[in-house]
């Protein structure tokens, strides 16, 4: 039972602020959430289940706000949504049969890929490109497969919808942003459901960051809506990064690895190398945008 002080009320209700407000612009509001629901020593099950919940509160939120000001049309993601469920469902079975250690040493590559793509491609997604595919046919095939990997797997999902809507429909980012959160609340209350079920759930930790995240998804999305794709690229490009160092610290050192160093050498040196990563971020943004300026 963790102790709910005033401090600990404080602390989830600012990390659910904080995590709403960039899962709305960008997405990756769960590296921010998830590392503090482990670290106050919720098991895993229940720290997923909680995280899961409190999202749904900020992506509803981000998702109405986007509604109400037409970046969104139901009636065209329609056939995302229901192949989307198909692949989540499909994709859920799946991992209970099927390793998913061969896909977890490629994602890293994936991201990186879309990344460096990302940094080269200085104007992408600041304004509307050219369609590559029928808005119907993207929605059915990149419904089931976003889909079935989120059910499979999962992380990164949110960046993979964005570089497809940018790539295939040639939407701006701010577009591509907003249709994102809806996929995103899909297999949000889809696992929230099943970790309901289980019990999984910490509902006090989850009520307190979910009123951060009800703060989060409006200012988040409000962001988005009134600076646009100029706003979003810088952050985008830093969720990605520290999705790959997630993922390459997961898949290739092992995570139960990264604690016995942390253990021998203390967090010093993990203090730094996150220090570093930072620094290297805020020099890749800051390159980028002297490269956009350059490309106007």
């Amino acid at each position: 039972m963790i102790d709910m002080s005033l401090g600990m009320m404080a602390l989830f209700f600012s990390a659910g602020l904080l995590a709403g407000t960039v899962d709305a612009i960008a997405g990756g509001g769960g590296l921010i959430s998830l590392p503090l629901l482990i670290s106050v020593g919720l098991p895993a099950p229940v720290a997923l289940g909680t995280n899961k919940l409190q999202a749904s509160i900020g992506t509803s939120v981000a998702t109405y706000n986007y509604f109400r000001n037409k970046l969104i049309s139901f009636q065209i993601i329609i056939k995302g949504l229901l192949f989307g469920f198909l692949g989540a469902t499909s994709g859920s079975l799946a991992a209970q049969f099927i390793s998913s250690s061969l896909l977890e040493k490629i994602l890293p590559l994936l991201m990186l890929i879309i990344f460096l793509y990302t940094i080269y491609t200085p104007r992408l997604g600041l304004i509307d490109s050219k369609q590559r595919m029928k808005e119907s046919l993207f929605y059915m095939v990149f419904g089931f497969a976003l889909g079935f990997y989120d059910g499979f797997l999962g992380p990164g999902t949110g960046s993979f919808w964005v570089i497809a809507l940018v790539f295939f429909l040639g939407y701006n980012l701010s577009k591509a942003t907003a249709y994102t959160k809806v996929f995103n609340l899909k297999s949000n209350l889809i696992a929230t459901t099943w970790f309901m079920l289980g019990h999984h759930i910490d509902y006090k930790i989850a009520f307190m960051m979910a009123c951060g995240q009800l703060l989060g998804g409006k200012l988040g999305s409000q962001l988005v809506i009134l600076n646009g794709a100029k706003l979003v690229r810088p952050i985008f490009l830093t969720i990605v990064f520290f999705t790959i160092l997630v993922m390459f610290c997961k898949s290739y050192v092992g995570l139960g690895n990264v604690m016995r160093l942390v253990n021998v050498f203390g967090v010093v040196p993990a203090v730094i190398f996150f220090v570093v990563a930072v620094a290297s971020v805020a020099l890749i943004n800051f390159w980028d945008g002297k490269r956009r300026e350059h490309n106007i």
